[in-house]
């Protein structure tokens, strides 16, 4: 650290010359002897970086949300649920057997049952396994027959809110609770939408810069695992009236 310190002060067009060897030695010592008796000002430069990182990509993830916001918030090939004219809308990005999404559901469904006005879309995002794969095909083939979400969001909370690995069986025997067609269920699952809806979620999540589940997006926010419900409902409010309680 000292050595690149010196680089860059001699690099300084202010100076006339570079600094000889024996000057150079002399700053590195005393920089070194400086940072030994503080080396609090280690950990306040690593802060620092860690703060600008954490703006800069939130910048990221912010230019990306309004890039993609069309197949964000209005893709032909989402569910919609709560309030489909909601004046908010919430967009989780999940996997049925990320253990976080299953404690994360009780959040959701109390924000749905407190907040009238809100509108949730929810994109398959599997990415812990094959079985995490299937069950993802099976939720949109449901979502295929039920555009309105009411038989999909049974299904989704069955399956997600069930004990054991999500595979194609136990998205089957959700599905089959939850009243779907089960002959065109297994039609559907081999059509081109289900194969377009999934490739569409990925994309999104790889232009958003996603690495796990859940994940939301709410306004032009990008808020990255279950930080729960008051957390949710007060960035719910920031896109509703720019405060966090409306």
């Amino acid at each position: 650290m000292a050595a690149a310190f010196v680089s860059s002060a001699a690099a300084m067009p202010a100076l006339a010359q570079s600094f000889t060897p024996a000057q150079r030695a002399e700053i590195e010592t005393i920089v070194r002897d400086y940072m030994l008796k503080r080396p609090e000002i280690l950990q306040e430069v690593l802060a620092e970086l860690e703060k600008r990182q954490a703006l800069a990509e939130a910048a990221k993830a912010k230019a990306a949300v309004q890039t993609h916001a069309a197949e964000l918030f209005n893709s032909p090939h989402q569910v919609v649920v709560g309030n489909p004219e909601g004046d908010v809308t919430l967009v989780e990005f999940f996997d049925y057997n990320c253990g976080y999404c299953k404690r994360a559901l009780d959040d959701l469904q109390a924000l749905i049952a407190d907040d009238s006005k809100l509108r949730v879309v929810l994109k398959e995002f599997p990415v812990l396994g094959e079985g995490s794969v299937e069950a993802a095909k099976v939720a949109v083939a449901v979502r295929m027959q039920d555009p309105k979400g009411e038989k999909y969001f049974d299904f989704h909370k069955r399956l997600l809110g069930g004990r054991g690995q999500a595979d194609k069986a136990r998205a089957l025997a959700a599905a089959q609770a939850a009243g779907l067609d089960m002959a065109r269920l297994e039609r559907d699952l081999a059509s081109k939408e289900v194969r377009d809806s999934l490739a569409e979620n990925m994309k999104l999540a790889e232009a958003l810069g996603l690495t796990g589940t859940p994940t939301y997006v709410v306004g032009t926010e990008v808020v990255m695992g279950a930080v729960g419900r008051e957390a949710l409902s007060q960035r719910i409010n920031m896109a509703r009236c720019g405060q966090t309680s409306c």
